[in-house]
């Protein structure tokens, strides 16, 4: 996908296309794009952070899972606490 047509779907998703959105949250977790998912997730999108959580906790990411956890996010939380037992 080109820089452009990225572009186009991000405005797109950011206009409320939910498809748009959802591929958006497909490639950033295709790419291991630990920015594009937290940018989404902080936007709101729920599968964004579910699937941002997946890929901080793949890769032992604890910054990222503790950022969700002290934003409320519990499923960071459990997965915070079964990587370090806090």
């Amino acid at each position: 996908m080109t820089d452009s047509e990225m572009a186009a779907l991000r405005e797109r998703a950011e206009a409320g296309d939910r498809d748009a959105a959802d591929e958006l949250v497909q490639l950033a977790g295709e790419r291991g794009d630990i920015g594009g998912l937290r940018r989404l997730a902080d936007n709101g999108n729920s599968d964004a952070a579910d699937q941002l959580i997946e890929l901080a906790t793949e890769l032992g990411d604890l910054h990222e899972l503790r950022r969700l956890a002290d934003g409320g996010n519990t499923t960071a939380a459990e997965q915070l606490q079964e990587l370090t037992g806090e």
